[in-house]
């Protein structure tokens, strides 16, 4: 079982809030789904948003052969590919509505392989309205007041309703907790084919259009990350909380398990993340200066905390200076050691095997093995949260420790050998 070090507990804010108004919510989520239907939950700025964007694809066709060179691929992610912004979830349901087909014969299955020299057909089906349910979803509520909410999110919980992921979210939870009615907007195109929800910082217009998907949710995390996430309850919550981001003032620490040592046991990583040319559901990090439209400014710093199992694998500690989607996960590859569990960067376990295996006696390996196949998701957690109250001014500090499927691995690990970094902090 995972010990907290004394030098990490934060002080929880000792205070009587005003009970939080039920209807001061409603109004306030209502008049942002008036304000702003149907708006793109895209991580993107509102800058970067290319005009073909703004289409939400419906009945736009493709009528092409798949160029010869092109090696066997998934007919959903070739489709895709072929039209700029449109997500895969979007192809897929039109695959599925019979508007596909293959050298002639209309297919309904997603996964069909296609090759070189196969003519394909599409028509992208009509979008669907998305809808938020109010859903009685258990939730890890660290504090609450009138204005905010700070929950310890779940892994494997998607923060908000998207093509795919309709129920069990975050926005859904909230919605329950807050006796909030069903939302229900208009759908519209969303560029990244991940399913995942991403930690990307938003600017205040931006976050002020999103509200009408979600709840004030001002960041978010990916689908497999667990840990701390701030919702504000008020417009002017909101807007504050998104200054403060937009600042780099909110303060975030993430904990990894990674494969492999990084070369340095601390660093600052000042490269861009854009979206990946070779595979559009991962970002990457792209050397040199940021280009618009193309990829975005990002910094990370790091810490490697422990060194486990011989050096196979490292605790590592993440401080986010910008908020880019995957930005840990891309420069942890960047970085040459990716998240274990993290199959979309690398950090498969194949991956994992090879490095721990060659730094430990052959006794283990089966039960590095079974340990390695039990890892269902990339093991980071959103370990500490930190920002000024909107309405208080005190600048209040949270944390939680990872769950049992993280700590698991970590003691495991930490159980064939463990070696701290001299001047790294006990974190976990």
């Amino acid at each position: 079982m995972l010990a907290l070090n004394p030098t990490s507990i934060f002080v929880f804010p000792q205070q009587n809030p005003k009970p939080f108004s039920f209807n001061r919510v409603s109004k306030f989520i209502s008049r942002a789904i008036s304000r702003f239907p149907g708006d793109s939950d895209s991580d993107d700025s509102p800058e970067e948003v290319p005009v073909h964007r703004r289409s939400n694809y419906s009945g736009v066709k493709l009528e092409e052969t798949v160029d010869v060179k092109t090696v066997k691929l998934r007919l959903d992610s070739w489709v895709s590919s072929r039209i700029n912004g449109v997500s895969r979830a979007r192809v897929q349901s039109s695959i599925r509505a019979g508007l596909v087909s293959v050298n002639g014969h209309v297919t309904d299955k997603v996964s069909q392989m296609v090759k070189g020299g196969d003519k394909v057909n599409c028509t992208i089906s009509d979008l669907k309205p998305l809808r938020a349910e109010p859903e009685d979803i258990p939730l890890d509520i660290v504090y609450e007041d009138e204005h905010v909410l700070v929950v310890n999110k779940p892994a494997h919980m998607v923060v908000h309703p998207a093509p795919g992921n309709a129920t069990g979210t975050l926005v859904s939870g909230i919605l329950h907790h807050c006796s909030l009615p069903t939302l229900s907007f208009p759908g519209e195109e969303v560029l990244s084919d991940v399913e995942d929800a991403s930690d990307d910082e938003l600017n205040l217009s931006s976050v002020m259009r999103e509200s009408a998907v979600r709840p004030g949710i001002v960041h978010r995390l990916d689908k497999g990350t667990s840990g701390l996430l701030v919702v504000a309850k008020n417009e002017h919550s909101l807007a504050d909380l998104a200054e403060q981001f937009k600042k780099h003032t909110i303060k975030r620490v993430y904990v990894s398990i990674t494969c492999g040592v990084p070369t340095s046991v601390s660093g600052h990583v000042d490269v861009p993340i854009g979206r990946d040319s070779n595979n559009r559901i991962r970002m990457a990090a792209i050397p040199g200066t940021p280009k618009s439209g193309k990829s975005r400014h990002a910094v990370s710093r790091y810490k490697v905390i422990e060194k486990l199992a011989g050096g196979g694998s490292t605790l590592v500690e993440w401080r986010l200076e910008t908020g880019r989607t995957h930005q840990i996960r891309a420069h942890a590859k960047y970085l040459g050691i990716p998240l274990m569990g993290d199959d979309v960067y690398g950090g498969t376990k194949d991956m994992a095997l090879s490095l721990l295996q060659p730094k430990t006696p052959p006794r283990i390996h089966r039960k590095l093995s079974e340990l390695v196949s039990r890892i269902e998701r990339p093991c980071l957690h959103a370990l500490t949260l930190g920002f000024r109250h909107p309405y208080t001014g005190e600048n209040i500090h949270f944390t939680r420790l990872p769950p049992p499927d993280f700590a698991e691995i970590l003691t495991e690990l930490r159980a064939i050998s463990t070696e701290k970094v001299k001047g790294a902090a006990d974190r976990l």
